[in-house]
């Protein structure tokens, strides 16, 4: 192959910075996740009991 001198980006390497400060409609705290899995694990125990 010829070398022309032609140098051509190697792409960003797998460093692509995207937007840091993503907004939703639902702004969930690690709080709030952890509050419903208890609710959904002791909803679960509660109905086998019931049921």
């Amino acid at each position: 192959m010829a070398n022309t001198g032609i140098n051509l980006p190697s792409g960003f390497g797998g460093l692509m910075r995207y937007n840091e400060e993503y907004h939703t409609k639902f702004s969930l705290k690690p709080a709030h996740v952890i509050g419903l899995i208890v609710f959904i694990i002791l909803l679960r125990i509660g109905l086998g009991f019931i049921f």
